[in-house]
């Protein structure tokens, strides 16, 4: 994932400290003249310094080649337009250390060599205390993108349905491994996601408890935003409906949620009425499912690849590529 390998961004006094510790080394490994030895404290100090700080905009992705679903995300999480200041602050004092140096590096050669290091280090701790703001929301900001979900860009299948109708077992039913768990944003529960192939394709299965579980009318603006993201994602929504109410939810209003998602999301979305081989199973469904047992699995999955193959066929015909061959 994108945002997986982001380092700790420090703070400006332990950038500092860091950069002055570096200096003080060069200057006891040294030997000669009082101005070589302060002019070698400096180059050692800029060096850190600004190599630090340009390293932490250079450990951001370019926003404007992040893939839809991760732009959006990122804006939601964060604030696109707070990361790209904060990194043009960070930067112009990166920049700005290694200027100093330059200056106090001729200065030490006709001045007083230690009050011109002096100088340079108040100078240089007066600029990067005056982007400290900036990268502590850095970090925080580092901290919240790594617990992103890393999604694949694979075909997807985007798993819906009240709590209890059975969805994490149906994830498990259809993937060959246990679904791996990760965060999402503004829901407390992690995001399921396991992967099947067939074909020799490799699909992506996601269920999003705390998302696609309870009326869209009950969310936020920022809720709705974030469930929006996954048009970026999914390639189709499999509404699970529970119609022996063991979930606890009534039947009209697990139906109702299928007319919410098709007017929020705009991909296919396929009802599938879980667990038939209860008794008080009822009602008339075209796809019939028992995640306990398997009875319909298939079938409806048949359906779930066909969708996805169908809408891949029209947009690889609109394209200027030649269309993939998908072997099924």
């Amino acid at each position: 994932m994108i945002y997986e390998r982001l380092r700790t961004v420090q703070t400006a006094d332990e950038l500092l400290d860091q950069a002055f510790r570096r200096a003080v080394r060069s200057a006891m490994s040294g030997s000669g003249r009082v101005v070589n030895i302060q002019r070698a404290m400096i180059q050692a100090t800029s060096d850190v310094l600004s190599d630090r700080l340009h390293r932490i905009v250079h450990d951001f992705p370019n926003f404007d080649e992040l893939s839809p679903f991760y732009s959006e995300l990122t804006e939601i999480v964060v604030g696109t337009d707070q990361l790209r200041m904060s990194l043009s602050s960070v930067h112009w004092a990166g920049e700005m250390v290694r200027s100093l140096a330059r200056e106090a590096l001729q200065n030490a050669r006709r001045d007083d060599p230690v009050r011109v290091r002096k100088a340079y280090y108040a100078r240089i701790s007066s600029i990067v205390h005056e982007v400290d703001r900036d990268l502590r929301f850095l970090n925080e900001a580092r901290n919240k993108l790594r617990k992103l979900p890393d999604i694949s860009d694979v075909p997807t299948i985007v798993v819906a349905g009240y709590p209890n109708v059975g969805k994490s077992s149906f994830v498990r039913r259809v993937t060959d491994a246990k679904p791996e768990i990760a965060t999402y944003p503004f829901t407390t529960k992690g995001i399921y996601i396991g992967h099947f192939t067939h074909g020799g394709l490799r699909y992506q299965v996601v269920d999003t408890p705390g998302l696609l579980d309870r009326p869209l009318s009950d969310r936020n603006e920022i809720e709705l935003q974030a469930i929006t993201a996954l048009n970026h994602v999914g390639d189709v929504v499999l509404l699970l409906i529970d119609p022996s109410e063991h979930c606890g939810y009534p039947l009209t209003a697990q139906t109702n949620m299928f007319r919410e998602i098709e007017k929020t999301l705009a991909i296919p979305v396929i009802v599938a009425a879980n667990k038939c081989d209860l008794a008080d199973f009822h009602g008339e469904w075209e796809y019939r499912v028992s995640a306990e047992t398997g009875d319909g699995v298939d079938d409806v999955m048949q359906r779930v690849i066909e969708v996805i193959d169908s809408r891949t066929s029209r947009a690889s015909s609109t394209s200027d590529t030649t269309p993939e061959t998908r072997g099924y």
